[in-house]
């Protein structure tokens, strides 16, 4: 199933594009500036070479602060760290993709990206405004661009030769089947939240049989309790194996052929969450076994990030 028993150092090739993701990446969706920076930092001392970012985040100059002092005080070079980062919904138009793009990567202080993001299949009202909204609240939608011309923007990134790689993140199967059969350059990554209770299996195998990417996010269920952390089956395979039950949810989510993201932020919980190995064969699938479904995150209906009350389907 996977060529070593210890995650730490697995990389997955892009067959779509250039370079080699880390399969344990740190996500930044930290809404405090100093807190960004300390975190970040503390990642890549604990050995994080992928780092996933986000034009919605607000926070991509302390990431590439971070990013400049790891690489400067830690003897890294910058080919061994995997960057990400992602175009926001307000910058959906074909001419507003580029610019966005270049605004990112100056934030950043960076001369290239490893993979760049559509960050939801939704096109919002272009310009400044992240959360366009009309007069009686609802998000102002932008019905004048498809996503398959701002995909044609993200391709033209890839010829400019400053994005190695292009992908989606929080987007459905009905939507990444059309992208993909219109696509000149075709999706490398497609993030998606995926964890024990979602565990987007369709989607998976889709990705696998066109050489996508498939990377995980919120892998712990977003912390949410009681969530995939707190499951019996989870918990009991946790104490057979020695393992605490994020380390069990985290090999599950690499062992299945993906790659995930987790937002440590604190270096006992970094070290925690980049200390993972193989499963045993009879505890990875009595996690593909667990029957709860439920969904954390609603960005996938709307566009907008945010949590839906628990529902056990």
């Amino acid at each position: 199933m996977t060529e070593s028993s210890d995650f730490r150092s697995k990389r997955i090739v892009l067959n779509h594009g250039g370079g080699r993701m880390p399969a344990l990446g740190f996500g930044t969706l930290i809404p405090d500036a100093a807190a960004t920076t300390r975190a970040t930092r503390g990642a890549l001392e604990v050995g994080y070479r992928h780092v996933d970012c986000a034009e919605r985040y607000r926070n991509e100059r302390e990431v590439g602060e971070a990013l400049q002092i790891g690489l400067a005080a830690g003897g890294i070079a910058r080919e061994d760290i995997f960057v990400t980062t992602k175009l926001w919904n307000s910058n959906h138009r074909p001419e507003r993709v580029e610019p966005a793009f270049k605004a990112s990567l100056e934030r950043l202080g960076l001369d290239y990206l490893d993979l760049y993001l559509i960050h939801t299949p939704f096109a919002f009202q272009p310009g400044d405004e992240q959360d366009p909204h009309d007069e009686n609240g609802a998000v102002i939608y932008d019905k004048g661009v498809t996503l398959l011309d701002t995909w044609r923007a993200m391709e033209d990134l890839v010829d400019h030769g400053r994005c190695r790689a292009i992908g989606l993140s929080d987007i459905g199967l009905n939507e990444l089947q059309p992208l993909y059969e219109s696509a000149r350059i075709k999706p490398a990554v497609v993030q998606v939240e995926a964890h024990p209770y979602l565990p987007e299996t369709e989607l998976l195998e889709f990705c696998e049989e066109r050489e996508i990417v498939f990377l995980a996010f919120a892998p712990l269920g977003h912390g949410i309790r009681p969530g995939p952390l707190e499951d019996p089956i989870i918990s009991q395979i946790a104490a057979r194996i020695g393992k605490t039950p994020a380390q069990v949810l985290l090999a599950w989510a690499i062992q299945r052929g993906g790659a995930l993201l987790t937002t440590p932020q604190t270096a006992a919980r970094a070290r925690e969450n980049f200390d993972i190995s193989a499963l045993p064969a009879d505890a990875f699938e009595e996690i593909n076994r667990i029957e709860t479904r439920q969904r954390f995150n609603e960005v996938v209906k709307t566009g907008s990030p945010g949590f839906i009350p628990r529902s056990t389907q």
